[in-house]
């Protein structure tokens, strides 16, 4: 393909010709006219007063055929140049055009779908009375404070502050900004949990800036969906579209109200799908902007449909770094009926506690391939219990369905309706294992806690670097554990593989610990050589650990 600059001065070259010999042609043409004109003038009548003008227009004729016949070669002539003269530079132009035409055509147009779901989403501000915790107190700004909120992280540099005395009342204040959209016609609209979460007041701003107090009829966290209602009717509700046609590439427009920025409009295609980064949800992920206020704002799909709800970012600096995940909207529609009808939602439960089975640890457990859920903790009296799992099962399909990983489980089981009789297959000692149990209800605290155990009976491992103690019957009782024993001092390889004080190990080399004596003579039979693998109870979790014995 020849350059531009080439192209253009080629068709340039070959216009002027062009124009130059039509514009001869003209010159004939005008030249053939007054020749006609100066002979049927000056030419003398014939004999019958007519002979002349006939003969006249003979030659009238004659001349213009000549001429006419002279511009035709002419203008064929500079057409057929033209056409040599850039043949081999049409082709790759014309093909060009094509490629352009068809990326324009492959651009959307989102000015129809804005208009069209523009209506239905809603800003959503909440207050909250001051308070000695308020972000003014602590020396930052709310927009920051909310973001360790969000995320769970501890807020830096805040010193203990005593409680100062008020001397006036409480006054409500700006909380946040957040999004949100109507969910039916009669005022139901569905945001993120946190955006309503800790508020005093909710106001919902509509597009024709009319302002409704809120109601807030449910909210979950788990999932980050609440649903508030407004008193309105013949509202405009969304479409809820298909999560499973979604596919990644497509694109996808959020429409939020960005620090305040009511009915914000910004695109992106579609990252990933079944992103694991909650306990209960495969979050949608898309390079939309996404920035503070407009979580619990729509993701719609070029037919106008909401996939998902806007709720996270990831990001270093707490703006957008072009990683945004969305609430699946199945999910989010299946929690919302819940919360309509009920005002809470209910999720089944087995009473165990899950951790990752890494490739290290599969392999030396036996299970092969790094699949299933790590079971860190039993708790007692749980249908787990009661069926018989124990920590460091590998539970490796539930109700038939395989777990592939750690994710996949409590949401089998929190999408399982509580009194339903399910089958969970286990991974123990080599050798998988089916239980069956009755799905409880999620209760609305969690298990208890490991503490520190008591003094007893001391035992060293110089090889593995331990020093471990016995656990009393009460702190097994309040572990949910049959055995084990407690770390007192790591050091060595203990201390480079990651132990500490305050671990209780469960199993060593797959085999179950039931106290110090069990312990010993199990390690006595370890292969010195190799890596032994322990099961470790750390808090609410377990996990395998690996430690390369000192010979």
């Amino acid at each position: 393909m020849l350059p531009i600059r080439e192209l253009t001065a080629s068709f340039r070259l070959l216009s002027h010709r062009l124009a130059g010999a039509c514009r001869d042609c003209a010159r004939m043409w005008r030249s053939s006219e007054m020749q006609v004109g100066t002979a049927y003038l000056n030419r003398p009548p014939g004999r019958n007063g007519h002979g002349g003008n006939t003969m006249i227009e003979k030659e009238r004729i004659t001349m213009t055929t000549v001429r006419w016949k002279t511009l035709q070669s002419c203008t064929l002539a500079g057409v057929l140049a033209l056409a040599a003269g850039s043949a081999s530079m049409l082709v790759p132009v014309s093909a060009a055009h094509a490629q352009s035409g068809a990326v324009v055509r492959g651009l959307p147009d989102f000015t129809d779908l804005v208009e069209q779901v523009g209506p239905s989403v809603v800003n959503i501000r909440t207050l909250e009375k001051a308070s000695a915790n308020s972000a003014e107190a602590l020396g930052m700004d709310e927009d920051m404070l909310e973001f360790f909120r969000r995320f769970g992280l501890p807020v830096p540099n805040v010193p203990r502050q005593r409680p100062q005395p008020r001397s006036q009342p409480d006054e409500e204040q700006p909380r946040g900004v957040g999004s949100g959209f109507i969910l039916t016609a009669d005022g139901f609209v569905m945001t993120n949990a946190h955006v309503v979460e800790g508020a005093d007041e909710v106001i919902v701003t509509l597009t024709d800036k009319r302002e409704f107090k809120a109601k807030i009829v449910g909210s979950d966290k788990r999932t980050d969906v609440a649903v508030v209602k407004i008193d309105a009717t013949g509202l405009p509700a969304v479409k809820i579209g298909d999560v499973n046609r979604l596919k990644v590439g497509e694109w996808v427009m959020a429409i939020g109200s960005p620090f305040g920025l009511d009915n914000s409009v910004t695109a992106g295609i579609v990252s990933a799908k079944q992103r694991d980064t909650g306990d209960y949800l495969p979050f949608i992920q898309t390079d939309v902007a996404i920035n503070p206020g407009n979580s619990g704002g729509p993701l719609l799909n070029m037919r106008g449909e909401v996939v998902g709800i806007n709720s996270q970012i990831y990001s270093r600096s707490g703006g957008f770094m072009g990683i945004s995940f969305a609430i699946p909207i199945d999910e989010a529609v299946r929690v919302s009926d819940q919360l309509r009808a009920t005002g809470k939602v209910t999720r089944g439960r087995i009473g165990v506690q899950i951790g990752q089975v890494t490739k290290d640890i599969a392999e030396s457990i036996g299970l092969g391939k790094a699949q299933g859920a790590l079971v860190s903790a039993v708790e007692p009296d749980s249908p787990a219990a009661k069926a018989g799992v124990e920590a460091g099962d590998v539970i490796i399909k539930f109700d038939g369905k395989a777990i592939e990983k750690v994710a996949d489980l409590p949401r089998l089981v929190g999408n399982t309706k509580p009194g339903t009789r399910s089958t969970i297959t286990v991974f123990r000692r080599g050798a998988a294992k089916d239980l069956t149990m009755v799905i409880a209800e999620v209760e609305p605290h969690g298990a208890p806690q490991a503490k520190a155990a008591g003094k007893g009976s001391t035992l060293v491992s110089q090889s593995l670097g331990l020093t471990l103690a016995e656990l009393t019957d009460a702190q097994k009782r309040e572990l949910g554990i049959k055995g084990g024993v407690r770390v007192t001092a790591a050091v060595e390889a203990a201390a480079r593989a990651g132990l500490r004080e305050g671990d209780v190990i469960l199993q060593l080399a797959n085999v179950e610990i039931t106290g110090l004596k069990s312990f010993e003579a199990t390690l006595a039979k370890v292969d010195k050589s190799k890596p032994v693998n322990l099961l470790v109870r750390r808090g609410e979790w377990a996990q395998y650990v690996l430690i390369r014995p000192a010979r």
